[in-house]
């Protein structure tokens, strides 16, 4: 394993406690360059976890909270009338940052939400009618809520797409948790945490990943699993974006675990992360249930 991205996944967990898969999947996001959604109930460390993965990559940094008052304004910015020079100047917002933390993205607004849709697919906002480039790398960690909670406003399907990756960081296990109850080590650990990417850093390691091959069969296994995720009765089909993620996340995976080429336990290791929060039911369904649409697609295909 390249020898900074075991750094990044041993010092994240020294705040991170006992969720190292987790981890990992977070770190594929990134170095697939891509957005990633956390969705948990109240407590579990979701904003944790979060602000583990910034201080970690050595990017400027902006936390939204989202609230149902929040405006698109809040996040993009404003333009003020300078009455001096004549002119109205630019007071950009928080979304004019590399890394931002979307936190309790579902209590805010659908029109709040929305305001990130340009921002996540083109890295660019609009604003009075001009379009300002945001920076490079430029990534969204979102957190959220479950969807039946009272006073989240439910991502439509245009928007959960946008983030490549889903994760739920889950209850610790008996003897992580005792730790975390009876003394706030992590949390220290979190404070002091350094940076161990930066950004040429993640540039290169983007670069190498893009060398890492798939083979013609791994494609055709990718390509059944979208053919039978359309074909299934159960949820609404996955998009040629949704395939296009599956690629880059176990090119990433893969060479997370060093190697230079994708096997099919690749794509089945980062396949649920990818596309539970793709996979529309048609009838509402709980988060569980979102796992188990994916499970269910993994049985419907097969590979040689």
């Amino acid at each position: 394993m390249n020898d900074k991205i075991n750094q990044f996944i041993e010092s994240a967990l020294t705040a991170v406690l006992g969720k190292k898969n987790e981890v990992k999947l977070a770190l594929c996001c990134f170095l697939s360059e891509g957005h990633l959604l956390i969705e948990d109930v109240p407590g579990v460390g979701k904003t944790t976890f979060a602000k583990t993965m910034a201080k970690l990559l050595d990017l400027s940094f902006a936390r939204i909270q989202f609230t149902n008052d929040l405006m698109p304004s809040d996040l993009l910015g404003i333009q003020i009338y300078d009455s001096k020079e004549g002119k109205f100047n630019l007071i950009p917002g928080p979304i004019f940052n590399q890394f931002i933390l979307a936190d309790e993205l579902n209590r805010g607004t659908p029109k709040t939400q929305s305001a990130l849709l340009e921002a996540m697919e083109e890295q660019q906002v609009t604003l009075d009618g001009q379009t300002l480039i945001l920076p490079k790398p430029f990534f969204v960690v979102a957190t959220q809520n479950p969807r039946s909670q009272i006073g989240t406003h439910n991502l439509p399907e245009s928007q959960l797409d946008r983030f490549m990756m889903k994760i739920k960081i889950g209850y610790p296990e008996n003897s992580i948790e005792k730790m975390i109850i009876s003394d706030n080590q992590h949390i220290k650990s979190l404070k002091e945490l350094k940076a161990t990417l930066s950004s040429t850093e993640l540039n290169e390691l983007v670069g190498q990943i893009q060398n890492v091959n798939v083979s013609e069969k791994l494609l055709s296994y990718v390509l059944s699993l979208l053919e039978n995720s359309r074909n299934n009765n159960s949820f609404l089909g996955l998009s040629p974006r949704a395939g296009r993620d599956i690629i880059r996340a176990a090119k990433s995976w893969a060479y997370i675990h060093g190697r230079d080429f994708v096997l099919p336990d690749d794509v089945q290791a980062i396949l649920s992360s990818v596309v539970s929060h793709r996979l529309a039911p048609f009838q509402t369904q709980s988060l569980d249930q979102d796992q188990e649409l994916t499970k269910a697609l993994l049985k419907i295909t097969h590979v040689d």
